[in-house]
């Protein structure tokens, strides 16, 4: 069941307060247009009323998707208590074996939900940008127009035939690249051999600094 309440929020451009309708937690079980809202960005945008500006809502809030047997927890600010996140992932181990995911911004959890879709490993993507990004700074040095990426702004698209796509942001649009399905399944071979590069139980927030940890 989703939990929605309301919050006071100030408009960026304006300043003028407003009430605006946020989702504590959704089930796409229960509403599967929730799920669109949820990778279209809809669900964390609100206009104001007064200058007409789109504003981007932060707060918290627990995706869930049964069926997959997936949470992903949207956690822009660090207010939630150890014992919350405790009880949250005791009540996924009980209802069977779930994957719990952190994540601190909406574009990571949009990612998140896109890799679940696509029936991939997330850590696997992770590894898969590691790459992506030491191609791209070898051809940065090499070449001054090369773009630079963020690690915090490279994301998975989407899988095809062709392979997977990745996108980020550059010279005030969005890029995009692909690479082969190899490099993926190779990504999966190192997890294999490396049990660290298991996440722990629990609401894990997979990412580039997570892995950092675990790659050297």
């Amino acid at each position: 069941m989703s939990i929605v309440k309301t919050a006071l929020v100030n408009c960026s451009r304006c300043g003028k307060e407003h009430e605006i309708t946020i989702y504590k937690s959704i089930n796409v079980a229960d509403d599967a247009a929730m799920k669109q809202r949820v990778l279209d960005g809809s669900l964390f945008l609100w206009n104001c009323p007064d200058c007409g500006a789109a504003n981007l809502a932060r707060y918290e809030c627990l995706y869930h998707d049964p069926d997959a047997r997936f949470m992903a927890w949207l956690l822009p600010f660090e207010r939630v208590s150890e014992a919350e996140m405790q009880a949250i992932s005791l009540h996924a181990k009980a209802l069977g074996a779930y994957t719990l995911r952190r994540c601190a911004d909406v574009g990571e959890l949009i990612e998140k939900v896109r890799i679940q879709d696509a029936g991939l490993d997330d850590v696997a993507i992770e590894i898969c940008k590691f790459v992506i990004r030491g191609e791209l700074e070898q051809k940065r040095a090499k070449e001054s127009d090369s773009p630079a990426v963020d690690p915090k702004l490279l994301h998975f698209h989407r899988q095809d035939r062709d392979g997977l796509s990745f996108t980020f942001p550059s010279g005030g649009q969005m890029t995009s690249l692909t690479i082969g399905r190899n490099v993926y399944d190779d990504a999966l071979g190192i997890i294999s051999r490396n049990p660290s590069l298991r996440p722990e139980e629990g609401f894990v927030q997979v990412d580039s600094v997570w892995l950092s940890t675990r790659i050297r």
